[in-house]
């Protein structure tokens, strides 16, 4: 018997958004940060990124989930400081040797889970920039409203857009493996709403594919699982980016036109 709800608001988006996440394995981003910081592809996501920020030269941002410092450290050279939040001792590490090859002294590093994040030890930020960093967080309304209290300007958060990993999709369902994906957009939106929270939504129009040097690069893009995968379904996997990808003999690159980053851009205003 379905539930009857008379007043729409009263949904606990919350609830939805943690029920998705249950039963997913957390990555090891120690294990990943090299292959993140080696890893260049052929994508606009910072320039849509950076379209879209609203930022003054004297801003401190705080930059959650920083990772390696790919969105860390061009933030940094756009605004008086940035302070990079991150679980994993080893993607600050190589967020600071990013630092140090580009000259950037002006960025802070914390040590510490987003789960964790709280005002009392952060204290105010102009900005926060939560890039792709919030769709795998349980209590996400404990963490937003924390956020809220940090920024004293703008709060910025990229998260998946529907039509995000696709050919990582298609591959488990060669697999028979049922997919389950992370909490929709509309959670969040909705979530926000239950907090009191009117943010603006915008879908970024980013068109460029991915690029690989090789299907090893391609098996290794960090978003298939390999971790979770047998070795038969690694070499199921190869196959498969053996067939669905193209390779282009002027670039010397292997791609896929279907391969695109897909990402919903929530931000308010204080």
């Amino acid at each position: 018997m379905k539930q009857c709800i008379e007043n729409p608001n009263d949904v606990d988006w919350a609830s939805y958004w943690r029920e998705r996440l249950e039963g997913k394995n957390n990555k090891d981003w120690d294990k990943a940060a090299p292959g993140f910081y080696k890893r260049t592809r052929k994508d606009d996501y910072n320039d849509a990124l950076f379209d879209m920020l609203i930022l003054d030269e004297n801003d401190t941002v705080l930059d959650v989930g920083c990772g390696e410092g790919s969105i860390t450290v061009p933030l940094s050279k756009k605004v008086k400081k940035v302070i990079g939040l991150d679980s994993s001792p080893k993607m600050l590490e190589y967020l600071e040797k990013r630092a140090n090859d580009e000259n950037a002294d002006n960025i802070e590093t914390i040590l510490k889970p987003i789960e964790e994040i709280k005002y009392e030890e952060i204290g105010d930020a102009d900005v926060v920039v939560c890039s792709r960093s919030l769709n795998g967080i349980m209590p996400i309304e404990e963490v937003l409203v924390e956020l809220d209290k940090i920024a004293n300007k703008y709060v910025f958060i990229t998260i998946f857009g529907p039509e995000n990993k696709k050919i990582e999709k298609d591959f488990e369902k060669e697999l028979g493996k049922k997919t389950e994906d992370f909490p929709d957009y509309n959670y969040f939106f909705n979530i926000l709403f239950n907090l009191g929270i009117y943010a603006n939504v915008q879908r970024f129009d980013l068109n460029n594919y991915r690029e690989y040097d090789s299907i090893d690069e391609a098996m290794d893009n960090g978003k298939f699982r390999l971790d979770l995968y047998c070795d038969e379904e690694k070499e199921l996997l190869r196959k498969y980016l053996e067939r669905i990808l193209t390779y282009d003999k002027e670039s010397k690159k292997y791609y896929n036109v279907k391969d695109k980053a897909d990402w919903i851009m929530v931000w308010w205003k204080k």
